[in-house]
């Protein structure tokens, strides 16, 4: 557990920029710090937009979230994410916040001023400062768990994704929360945690409350339960951290090898759609908009040809030619189509085409005259 530590403090050395600056609020009447990390594109992708994750006790939980998300942004598994972390341990300050009504289960005193604070204050001041994407996380560990639960309680709710480690749970909240997940019209992700070694009193409000939320039926929800063996009320935060990040972010990796062999090859037609689902849902869902990605690509590519699917190169092409107009990945794949039709004028055609355009991955100008070369010897000999 000590070596997970230092890697993932040594990962948020490396790629992250993080400042912490006073933020001065009316609502709370008070000045609070709050400490923002900025992926490391963002100063030069200008144009790039970033989900947004609020981090409750982030003095201690901004740097496990922050190791573990620059690790799966370093393989594209996870997208870059802007992280704002609020300091809640001075003078306890956790305990104010998260303070609710004992009897109606709802904030209450400074814990109602600290949920105006988040929702009217600190996000549109980040979300007018930085370039946000339209997908918002929550997430706390037990006091500050139970508390964000409370914007599930709002008929907008502002969050996207709720992460929510070993919460200490309001009352009737195990039963608030699947009613309120039950009627939600938009997708809402919802991971909850425990551990064998967690604390006793917390354990079967929220055992219950997993148990409930799995009879939702609701096909917008997307829920996760983990119950961690031989992990404590604390250890189970760098537990629950990844596997969280990637369930919330699954739609978003690139096709994996069991994701071909399992989902895609075995399809009897529609590699090509299945593509553009994958990247509708990411849009969808989690409010990203990026480029297919070429080994996306090469996937679907190596489907079609298993399969001798060959006119869907046609519509593969389509793609490519939005996505790298610029490249030569276009030509190639109507090439590559006309090739195994049989076609060979037209596949030196499109050959020759693309040698004139910039590469791309494992295609370049000599792969292309050679193609070029074998095509047109094909139709000398005719």
């Amino acid at each position: 557990m000590k070596h997970l530590l230092l890697f993932l403090f040594f990962t948020t050395a490396l790629f992250s920029q993080k400042t912490t600056e006073p933020f001065k609020s009316n609502t709370l009447g008070e000045t609070r710090q709050i400490t923002i990390s900025l992926p490391s594109s963002y100063e030069q992708n200008p144009t790039k937009k970033y989900p947004l994750l609020i981090l409750l006790d982030g003095e201690y939980l901004l740097d496990p979230f922050n190791g573990a998300l620059n690790y799966g942004g370093y393989w594209d598994d996870l997208p870059e994410t802007i992280i704002v972390g609020i300091n809640q341990n001075r003078n306890n300050e956790r305990i104010a916040d998260s303070n609710f009504d004992q009897v109606e289960g709802v904030p209450t005193k400074k814990g109602a001023s600290f949920f105006e604070f988040i929702g009217g204050e600190l996000l549109p001041y980040i979300e007018k400062k930085y370039r946000t994407a339209p997908f918002r996380i929550i997430a706390g560990h037990d006091t500050t768990a139970g508390f964000l639960n409370f914007f599930l309680y709002k008929d907008n709710p502002l969050f996207n994704a709720y992460i929510s480690l070993s919460p200490e749970l309001a009352p009737e909240m195990e039963n608030r929360i699947p009613e309120k997940l039950s009627n939600l019209k938009q997708p809402v992700f919802y991971y909850l945690s425990s551990a064998s070694g967690d604390i006793r009193q917390l354990k079967e409000p929220i055992k219950r409350l997993d148990d409930n939320i799995k009879k939702v039926t609701n096909t917008s929800i997307n829920y996760k339960y983990d119950e961690f063996n031989n992990a404590s009320h604390y250890s189970l935060v760098l537990y629950s951290i990844p596997s969280a990040l990637y369930q919330i972010f699954d739609a978003y990796k690139p096709i994996s090898s069991s994701e071909f062999s399992e989902k895609i090859v075995v399809l009897q037609a529609g590699y090509v759609d299945y593509l553009i689902n994958k990247y509708d849902v990411i849009s969808k869902n989690l409010g990203l908009k990026i480029p297919v990605r070429l080994n996306d690509f090469k996937a679907i590519e190596a489907a079609i040809l298993r399969n001798k699917a060959y006119n869907e190169l046609d519509k593969l092409a389509e793609i490519a030619d939005k996505n790298y107009p610029k490249s030569m990945l276009a030509s190639y794949e109507l090439g590559l189509m006309y090739e195994k039709q049989g076609d060979a004028k037209r596949a030196s055609q499109k050959y020759q085409h693309a040698s004139q355009l910039e590469e791309i991955g494992d295609l370049t100008k000599d792969m292309m005259f050679e193609k070029y070369d074998d095509m047109k010897s094909l139709t000398q000999k005719k």
